[in-house]
């Protein structure tokens, strides 16, 4: 252990401002029932529920309804499905689900809601009707499934998620959740998340607006809507996700694959995706970090999971009221509460193993026009362009086996990196995207775009 390891537990302060804080929404936001749990380096370092049955508290093996978080899962299998090889991102989906009557809508447009698809369907409001009312995609989709032109603005919709889960069983030949277990839940241990309630479960509740009064909700199967929110899970197993989601693991996505899903696909939406939204997930800000993760709700049900990368740490928030409780919001208080009262120890720093002689050779300073730029080699083996203090442009490049370097974020994102030499083997430049950084300003002695004055630099007189 390095001396700058961190105890899991979380100091006795933290739990308590962590617990006055589902305690707080539970009461002012009038649930039955709200439970809790944080995620830090990878887990639950707390759990806490708030009830109002006297002596008795949900725990972090209670499966609740999570609504639209369901669809953070679907988009996994379909970044899968990527990932293998079996369809593109940029795939219209005509070319794998034929006849629907929007095939073309692409993949990536379906994840991030930029498809003009409809919020619903038409028909009886589907969370609180049977799916047997929707038996077909065109039940689905309706006659007038477009409320926009794909891909000119982000509209969240329910029945895109509905088409991606179609499309996950078109491609795997089995039903959703049967795949969904198989590729997800199971790798990954979540063994208390599933289609259908398991015992424990919690029970919807509708608590009335202006009474202090319940009913129960109606538990519909959702049908071929379930892709887009008919799973039930718990604390613990959302926790153990929302680390997945962190960080990867092999069996299931890459850590690259995570990354991307957490990228924003789609324009801001105030209200849903404060950043933008990624490919399945929601993004926003709390002022201080950025956040991904997901809301949910059905009827009877609220959820919320977020997950701040810079502080490791996430936060799940579930409650069985169809409205009141604010479970997103809560969710991203609990990360903050731990986040600023608890900051993250910064990993040690560790030399490299091994270094690339030519990635080191490109380290250092270097200009685009009088713009100073620096390149650095991290530990990952990739490079690392950004301006020299301040703010601008900054992205990371992934070598190639062709000696050049693809950017991975950022403006540079997709551009193409190469380093160009002289006759004697030294670097004279660097190539990207046509803009031409030299070892010093204006380099005369580089193929400056536009050439260099033959005077070089001058004062005023």
């Amino acid at each position: 252990m390095d001396d700058l390891s961190e105890d899991r537990e979380l100091l006795p302060a933290t739990r308590r401002a962590l617990r006055h804080r589902i305690a707080v929404a539970q009461s002012e936001g009038r649930a039955p029932s709200v439970v809790a749990a944080v995620m830090r380096g990878g887990e639950v370092v707390w759990e806490g529920s708030r009830t109002s049955v006297e002596g008795h508290g949900p725990d972090g093996d209670v499966q609740y309804r999570i609504g639209s978080i369901s669809k953070t899962f679907t988009a996994v299998l379909v970044m899968r499905l990527r990932d293998e090889g079996l369809l593109s991102l940029s795939d219209p989906l005509e070319r794998h689900l034929p006849g629907t009557g929007v095939g073309e809508v692409t993949v990536a447009q379906l994840l991030s809601h930029t498809g003009g698809l409809a919020a619903e369907t038409p028909g009886p409001w589907w969370e609180r009707t049977p799916g047997e009312l929707r038996p077909e995609l065109a039940d689905v989709l309706g006659d007038a499934p477009f409320k926009h032109a794909p891909g000119g603005r982000h509209h969240y919709s329910n029945p895109g998620y509905t088409l991606l889960g179609s499309l996950v069983e078109a491609l795997r030949g089995k039903p959703w959740e049967e795949v969904l277990r198989a590729e997800v839940l199971e790798p990954l241990g979540l063994d208390r998340t599933s289609g259908r309630p398991q015992a424990p479960h919690a029970g919807g509740w509708a608590v009335h607006p202006w009474a202090d009064v319940m009913m129960p909700e109606p538990l519909e199967d959702l049908g071929l809507m379930a892709a887009a929110g008919q799973l039930w899970s718990t604390t613990r197993d959302l926790a153990r996700f929302a680390a997945f989601l962190l960080n990867g693991d092999e069996r299931v996505l890459s850590e690259d694959s995570v990354r991307e899903m957490r990228t924003s696909a789609a324009p801001p939406e105030p209200g849903l995706a404060e950043l933008g939204y990624g490919l399945g997930m929601q993004l926003m800000s709390d002022g201080v970090r950025r956040l991904a993760g997901h809301s949910g709700s059905l009827p009877g049900f609220v959820a919320g999971l977020w997950l701040s990368e810079g502080d490791d740490v996430a936060a799940v928030v579930l409650a069985n009221c169809t409205s009141g409780l604010a479970a997103a919001t809560v969710a991203a208080d609990l990360v903050r509460i731990v986040a600023d009262a608890e900051p993250a120890f910064p990993r040690p720093w560790r030399p490299m193993r091994e270094s690339d002689p030519v990635a080191l050779e490109l380290c250092g300073p270097w200009y685009w026009g009088t713009s100073a730029q620096v390149v650095r080699l991290t530990a990952d083996g990739s490079l690392l362009l950004g301006p020299v203090g301040g703010s601008g442009r900054t992205a990371r490049f992934r070598s190639e086996p062709d000696g050049s370097w693809t950017g991975l974020s950022g403006y540079y994102a997709g551009e193409t990196l190469r380093a160009v030499r002289r006759e004697d083997g030294s670097v004279s430049h660097l190539d990207l995207a046509s803009f031409v950084f030299t070892r010093e300003p204006y380099d005369a002695q580089a193929p400056v775009p536009g050439g260099v004055d033959p005077q070089g630099w001058r004062g005023i007189g």
